[in-house]
């Protein structure tokens, strides 16, 4: 079963640069201000590269050089909670993560973010709360993102009716949104709401390509509804589609026997 939230460590782009405006103090200043914010930069970019590889000793050394020259940049504080999340140091990565938003109260990446770590730590009104505010952020351009990850966090906590209700509203949104549909029909599965969840995996694939994950999802419908021959066709697929999928393999595995 799917629950993972998912989340991108963003590339170190500045978002939020910060605009020297200041006209007191002369070129010097103004050089000294370019001069952290280069630096701030570049560490933040070796600091992300990092820890996308899993260096983390070398991503917390660029990471906490980057905050000392610009500690006022929201993107730095969010990439460091990850990675205090990543050492396991809880206390210091919520404190990352509630400056990034104080800096960018905004910003709905961040609180998208910021809510993914919340619901990964079984805070689930905050989370929620979190991705509904950058849900209904109008410079969001993928909403329905936040609705499913809600849903997600729902579903995580057994609340399995307000998931459904989540995971519906990221639809209205956006109707071929894979990871919405997959999650919806996955939970119809789960409640045991067979024919509504095939409902909703053949009518995508009916309009829309394919994923070895809904492929797969069809199938397990299927089979559970005693339907082989639908069963059977998404099998096909399956083959023909993605024949190195892990998915197929899973199906072409010989089944052992117990004992």
């Amino acid at each position: 079963m799917k629950h993972a939230l998912r989340i991108l460590v963003a590339a170190a782009c500045i978002l939020f640069a910060a605009c020297t405006t200041t006209t007191t103090g002369g070129t010097q200043l103004k050089s000294e201000q370019s001069e952290s914010q280069k630096a701030s930069s570049l560490n933040k970019q070796l600091g992300t590269v990092y820890l996308r590889q899993g260096n983390l000793a070398l991503a917390k050394e660029k990471l906490e050089r980057a905050e000392k020259y610009n500690p006022r940049d929201p993107e730095i504080h969010s990439v460091l909670a990850l990675l205090y999340e990543r050492l396991d140091i809880t206390k210091e990565a919520d404190e990352q993560w509630r400056m990034a938003v104080r800096l960018a109260p905004k910003e709905p990446q961040i609180l998208n973010n910021y809510a993914v770590y919340l619901c990964r730590q079984g805070r689930t009104e905050e989370g929620v709360k979190r991705f509904l505010e950058a849900a209904r952020n109008p410079l969001y351009r993928t909403p329905e993102a936040a609705y499913t990850n809600a849903g997600v966090c729902l579903r995580a906590a057994k609340r399995l009716d307000d998931a459904s209700t989540t995971f519906q509203r990221a639809l209205q949104i956006h109707p071929n949104y894979t990871e919405a549909v997959y999650q919806s029909a996955d939970l119809d599965f789960e409640r045991g709401r067979l024919a509504e969840g095939r409902e909703q995996v053949d009518k995508y694939l009916t309009a829309f390509d394919a994923t070895p994950e809904l492929l797969m999802l069809g199938i397990r419908l299927n089979r559970a509804l005693g339907d082989h021959m639908a069963e059977e066709k998404y099998v096909r697929r399956l083959r023909v589609e993605f024949p190195g999928s892990e998915q197929f393999r899973s199906l072409s595995e010989p089944k052992r026997n117990p004992g």
